[in-house]
């Protein structure tokens, strides 16, 4: 007997029943195929957010100084630690950071000082290229300032503005400078946008009365260097200080990131089982209304297995027909989501965990993103099929004969 030409005429036999099931699971294979890019797309965004525009790969500070911040506390030589970086090919770049008080006219705020090099920042952030209006700092303008958005807003500037700094020298005296606002810095992460105050680090020192050192020392990995490397390699050069990566850093966006994985198989669980009992009723109908032919094919001498293979190979080409259908349906969408984004409009710059959500929302479909869906839609209807199956392989042909 051949088997594949029972199984499809039996396909075939009942199509109002076979079409819906093949549309279900096209229809959850499109929607999880789409699903499946969309979110590695935005977490992977939101990786390079992090890395790019705040913190880079690695972060050295002077011990404790994290846990208790202060403009006293820095790497005492933080050039022999930076050209060592360089030298493993990765790229270094030294800030300084402090606090004060900002004014201009009659507005005041409180803001955070971040002073850099402005030419070793470059390499290291791309915070430099996120400026809404103005420019960015120029290493030959030591008075000009950059700010985030929402404090340029709360003072009231704009490019061309005049910004009175106040603050506390490291030599206990009153540190007070009169800047102009270079430029103003569209969504970055919402600290940024909200007390941010970016400064040249000649202009800094001046202020403070910090000839030497550096709070912090950004580190950057070129591309095929692992993380866990990276930092081993940079507490070799740096034994006395701080080397942190940004996933401790930022532990709670780093844990979201590398749980993607499983917030997706999730969600394939909850849609893959309603398809799965769905395609469970279907075969048992088709089961319970075959009793009969399945008692003739056994009394005629068909054993369990060919019973079996009957079942799996009717489920199996509906399988694969969704898979087809639903494949070809996801095509056009993944390479629009993938190519040309979700424009988020008006959503754009919105904070999720304190980082600013991009304009525009791009999927990553590569061949184990895609492989995902296909395997569990493959494995679901495999579990789904097996009750009928084997309850149709091991029925008793003579009360089959006899069912009504």
């Amino acid at each position: 007997m051949n088997v594949f030409k029972m199984a499809w005429r039996n396909v075939l036999r009942n199509r109002r029943r076979s079409v819906v099931t093949i549309s279900a699971m096209a229809f959850a294979l499109f929607v999880e195929l789409l699903y499946s890019g969309l979110v590695p797309g935005y977490l992977n965004a939101m990786e390079e957010d992090i890395t790019d525009l705040e913190i880079g790969d690695i972060q050295i500070h002077a011990n404790d100084y994290r846990n208790a911040p202060s403009i006293y506390t820095a790497v005492e030589d933080p050039e022999p630690i930076v050209a060592a970086v360089e030298a493993k090919g990765y790229q270094a770049s030294p800030r300084l950071l402090g606090g004060g008080l900002a004014a201009s006219g009659e507005y005041s705020a409180g803001v955070a000082l971040r002073a850099v090099d402005v030419e070793a920042d470059k390499e290291v952030c791309n915070v430099w290229n996120k400026v809404a209006a103005g420019e960015w700092l120029d290493a030959a303008d030591p008075s000009g300032v950059v700010l985030g958005k929402f404090l340029a807003r709360t003072l009231d500037v704009r490019p061309g503005s005049e910004l009175l700094v106040l603050s506390q020298a490291t030599d206990g005296s009153m540190a007070n400078a009169l800047y102009t606002v270079r430029g103003v810095l569209g969504s970055v992460a919402e600290a940024t946008d909200r007390v941010t105050v970016y400064m040249t680090d000649t202009a800094f020192r001046e202020l403070m009365v910090m000839p030497e050192g550096a709070h912090q020392i950004v580190v950057r990995l070129p591309d095929g260097v692992a993380l866990a490397d990276g930092v081993a390699a940079v507490e070799e050069i740096a034994p006395d200080d701080e080397v942190r990566s940004w996933k401790r850093l930022m532990p709670i966006i780093a844990q979201m990131l590398d749980s993607v994985n499983g917030i997706i198989y999730v969600l394939y669980f909850i849609i893959y089982v309603a398809v799965g009992i769905l395609i469970l009723n279907a075969l048992l109908m088709a089961v319970f209304e075959r009793i009969k032919e399945f008692g003739v094919l056994k009394a005629i001498g068909a054993g369990p297995g060919m019973v079996l293979s009957l079942i799996g190979i009717e489920a199996a080409i509906q399988t694969l027909i969704a898979a087809a259908l639903g494949t070809l349906l996801a095509l056009p969408g993944m390479w629009w989501i993938g190519t040309k984004g979700i424009d988020f409009g008006q959503m754009a710059g919105m904070n999720m965990m304190g980082v600013s959500m991009r304009k525009t929302w791009y999927g990553i479909y590569e061949a184990n993103v895609i492989a995902g869906p296909l395997v569990m839609l493959f494995v679901v209807v495999s579990m789904a099929v097996a009750y009928p199956a084997l309850k149709a392989a091991w029925i008793n042909p003579v009360q089959a004969m006899r069912h009504r």
